[in-house]
């Protein structure tokens, strides 16, 4: 852990460079499914659901990343707007050992500081790039985005559900490099 941001708590440090996005599942567990099969198989060290997963079921979805990589995967998440208990689901993910924040996270790589959220509060975008937050990892939007505001990259991997195509993302931390991905909607 290190320094607070932002009156976020402590930041959590991410086990490695290569972090997989996933936003608005939306309780579609088999969608989730083939987003985190996808980003496993990227080689993901962290896997951070950015909001709205609508069932316990999807959140369970990121318990045991580890034993299916064969190599320790961070689970990490913030409720939507559309998770209508945010504090069950909080204690849910630490039941699961999944963590789940609300309203946002605080993640460090290295000297690289990092906010997700869902992106449905306001306050917490402005309060980042306040502090100069390399990072703005978010959904909501249910599109896919990639842009600067200042010193800050804002990163949304797109949605699994009320798309037009449904998206996740792979950020490598290291190299600053963005994969966006379709996932199949006929994923098993």
């Amino acid at each position: 852990m290190t320094q607070a941001l932002i009156g976020l708590g402590e930041a959590i440090e991410l086990p490695g460079a290569r972090l997989g996005l996933l936003s608005d599942s939306h309780g579609d567990v088999r969608m989730t499914q083939a987003a985190i099969a996808s980003l496993l198989s990227r080689n993901v060290s962290a896997v951070v659901h950015l909001g709205d997963l609508c069932s316990d079921a999807v959140l369970e979805e990121l318990v045991g990343l580890n034993l299916e990589s064969g190599a320790p995967v961070a689970a990490l998440a913030v409720p939507g707007n559309m998770d209508d208990n945010p504090s069950a689901l909080v204690r849910h993910g630490a039941r699961l050992g999944v963590n789940v924040a609300h309203p946002a996270l605080h993640l460090m790589y290295g000297g690289t500081r990092l906010v997700a959220h869902h992106g449905h509060i306001d306050r917490i975008e402005r309060a980042a790039i306040d502090s100069n937050v390399e990072y703005v990892l978010h959904g909501h939007t249910h599109r896919v985005r990639d842009e600067k505001c200042g010193g800050t990259r804002f990163i949304n991997p797109g949605a699994l559900h009320r798309a037009a195509t449904y998206t996740a993302a792979m950020l490598d931390l290291a190299t600053g490099d963005l994969e966006v991905f379709e996932v199949s909607r006929s994923a098993p």
